[in-house]
């Protein structure tokens, strides 16, 4: 007999390519980690240290699922990004050991209420609402590293509607995985299940009802999520 006053709800996964449902505990965004993305949103790149924001996990869409336009916004953006999946976790974590801890990979994207966000910014109050809204972080199939190694580089694109409207290679971040794993390790200790979003290259935009957008990662894969009215069943 469960001592929950009432039934926990399931515990949101990723699926794995091949087979498999990789659990999700918590999930990590970087900030500004492509020098021109940094540039586009008024940044200096040479100068900032990496920071992080949080999603809540069951904030994924998953399995090629509609993501409903979110509530009080007019100003939906897309941000599509190489997500890594750890299988291990610690504190202090050396960026040369970092990778062991690296379980697989999928293309993400980190949609944002842009509007919500630069209220937050003026205002200097925090940023949740404006990135952990329900349904913000639509998310491909994970790829074991253990199928493709861990991907220094690779062309990553979005397209909405068919046009490109992001393309970068992810060895231009300006930190790179391990660096950015090895600092959040001394910020939280990291655990199984959890996600980094590592974040996106110049060209983010904003999408509207109906709009299509194909996220990829060259070595890794791929996502297609379509934005939904409120209230209209998920794919």
């Amino acid at each position: 007999m469960s001592d929950f006053v009432f039934s926990p709800a399931p515990p949101p996964f990723v699926p794995v390519l091949g087979g498999g449902r990789f659990p999700v505990r918590r999930i990590f965004c970087v900030g500004r980690n492509y020098a021109e993305h940094a540039r586009e949103m008024g940044a200096d790149p040479e100068r900032e240290a990496p920071f992080f924001f949080t999603k809540p996990a069951d904030a994924l869409v998953i399995a090629g699922a509609d993501m409903p336009y979110p509530a009080q916004t007019t100003s939906l953006h897309y941000e599509v990004e190489l997500v890594a999946a750890l299988s291990g976790g610690g504190e202090d974590i050396e960026a040369a050991r970092a990778l062991d801890l690296v379980f697989g990979y999928a293309v993400g994207l980190d949609m944002t209420r842009r509007d919500l966000q630069a209220d937050a910014k003026k205002t200097g109050r925090p940023w949740d609402m404006a990135k952990g809204f329900d349904a913000s972080a639509p998310i491909g199939d994970l790829v074991p590293a253990a199928r493709i190694g861990h991907p220094a580089h690779g062309r990553l694109e979005l397209k909405v509607n068919g046009a490109v409207r992001q393309s970068a290679d992810v060895s231009a971040m300006i930190w790179s995985l391990p660096e950015t794993i090895a600092f959040l390790s001394r910020l939280v200790r990291l655990a199984p299940g959890d996600l980094i979003f590592t974040g996106t290259p110049a060209g983010v935009g904003a999408v509207e009802i109906g709009d299509r957008m194909e996220g990829s990662i060259e070595g890794v894969g791929s996502l297609v999520t379509v934005v939904a009215a409120r209230g209209r069943p998920s794919a």
